[in-house]
């Protein structure tokens, strides 16, 4: 599984996400306010704005909240106005970072990033340092224990997937960004998906083991603990039991 959508997996599965579902509300209602600013608030005219929403109701957040945030975007309420920026770098053992951020002072958040890589032996590089080797892809998980491979291969042949890879407990599906979302809804018909995202997936991967493994997952949560940081996304390889004592560390 990749890196960075496994430890998310993790985090989910011990209730670390739980303890900081007002800071997901607030992360999403700015997507959703994004999203309807440079598409318009039309969702099925807007793929991200479709997608942002569809989060949103998986993270259970009320109807309202998502209605606001779409007018704010839209210009029929009252908002902040933000800026999109990714910043790049480097994690411990030359790990390459990728940090989406919406601010409103860009100075602020560009000198709180700097900061982070620093503390957890990193440090910020130039745009376009570390981007080419990232991909936007659509991601899926599913466990083994949803669906056989043959019964999944069948419902496979049917949607327009690139890859799917056969793991110890479950399988990983790739698709295009545009194909995502059809292949996503189609599958939650017949079962549980434990990861569905649009995600930028690495080329390459470092591994990392040990006190480098330790302060890739605090850079990560560092960041993602930061109020004007979206998505953090980088090409670390860690094992799964490592990854797991490290969520009971943190």
């Amino acid at each position: 599984m990749a890196g960075h959508s496994k430890w998310s997996s993790i985090k989910h599965k011990k209730g670390i996400a739980d303890k900081r579902r007002g800071q997901l509300f607030a992360k999403l209602v700015r997507e959703i306010t994004l999203a309807a600013r440079d598409g318009g608030g039309d969702p099925t005219m807007n793929a991200r704005l479709r997608l942002a929403i569809e989060k949103a109701g998986e993270a259970n957040m009320p109807k309202d909240n998502i209605e606001r945030a779409i007018k704010k975007g839209t210009g029929e309420l009252p908002g902040v106005s933000y800026i999109e920026i990714t910043y790049e770098g480097y994690g411990p053992s030359g790990v390459a970072v990728m940090v989406q951020a919406a601010t409103d002072n860009r100075n602020r958040t560009a000198s709180e990033i700097r900061r982070i890589f620093s503390e957890y032996g990193g440090n910020m590089g130039e745009s376009g340092c570390v981007n080419w080797l990232f991909h936007k892809k659509g991601y899926i998980v599913i466990e083994k224990k949803e669906i056989t491979e043959e019964d999944l291969l069948e419902k496979l042949i049917e949607l327009d997937v690139e890859d799917m890879k056969t793991g110890e407990d479950s399988y990983e599906i790739f698709t295009s960004p545009e194909n995502y979302s059809e292949v996503a809804k189609s599958l939650k018909e017949s079962v549980v998906l434990e990861t569905s995202e649009l995600t930028m997936l690495p080329s390459t991967t470092v591994k990392l083991t040990g006190k480098d493994a330790l302060s890739m997952m605090k850079m990560i949560d560092k960041f993602e603990d930061n109020d004007d940081v979206q998505e953090v996304f980088a090409n670390f390889d860690i094992p799964d039991s490592e990854m797991e004592k490290i969520a009971e560390e943190l």
